[in-house]
């Protein structure tokens, strides 16, 4: 039996390649196909059977897929949601992230890495690439709280908030340079290489709830 996969997209052309693309795909089936967030919820809101996968553009008019997001996060937590996008900056990446999205891909992906996702979401939970695939990988390995100051455990749960550094600064009343130090001494301690893997080790360890 195919999984479902739900498209939500607005450029029509590429959703209709993408359609034919994962029904090439032998374990998998689009279950239907949808042109913002907005329909995608009123979909759910009809009862209707639920996709294994829910593929998420960012940036869609009425609804978009951070607004979305945070929706199938409040409404429908376990479901499964695949980003795929063209936007690549850190803060997008961030608030998907924390929102519970499964993974996080470019639509230049290459076919067989974006079946392969498709296969690690459904069987796994979870495809993330570079920064976040290692850092989800690292934290099987870390010792949660091994070395951590109180300070540096504070700084952690406010990065895991939309503040930037230098908000956190303020609000721990330190420096920006202090805070700098804090940064990089867990992304050493830590072994993750960006803000988003702070915030999953900070999730997985309950340092964040979300």
């Amino acid at each position: 039996m195919s999984n479902t996969v739900a498209i939500v997209d607005d450029h029509n052309l590429f959703a209709k390649s993408l359609q034919n693309l994962v029904n090439s795909f032998e374990e998998f089936e689009v279950s239907g196909l949808y042109k913002n967030g907005q329909e995608l919820v009123e979909f759910f809101g009809a009862n209707r059977p639920k996709p294994d996968i829910v593929l998420l553009d960012i940036k869609m008019p009425i609804m978009d897929g951070p607004e979305t997001m945070a929706w199938l996060k409040e409404n429908y937590p376990e479901q499964k949601v695949l980003a795929l996008t063209m936007e690549d900056d850190e803060e997008t990446i961030f608030r998907m992230v924390k929102f519970g999205c499964r993974g996080y891909l470019l639509k230049d992906i290459d076919p067989d890495e974006f079946r392969y996702a498709l296969k690690q979401v459904i069987y796994e939970g979870y495809y993330y690439t570079d920064a976040v695939s290692e850092a989800i990988e690292n934290q099987g390995r870390a010792k949660p709280f091994e070395n951590l100051s109180a300070r540096e455990v504070e700084f952690l749960s406010l990065a895991c908030t939309e503040m930037t550094y230098k908000q956190v600064a303020a609000k721990m009343n330190l420096s920006p340079k202090t805070i700098d130090g804090y940064r990089e001494s867990l992304f050493n301690k830590l072994n993750v290489r960006s803000r988003i893997g702070l915030v999953l080790f900070a999730i997985k360890h309950k340092i964040y709830l979300i």
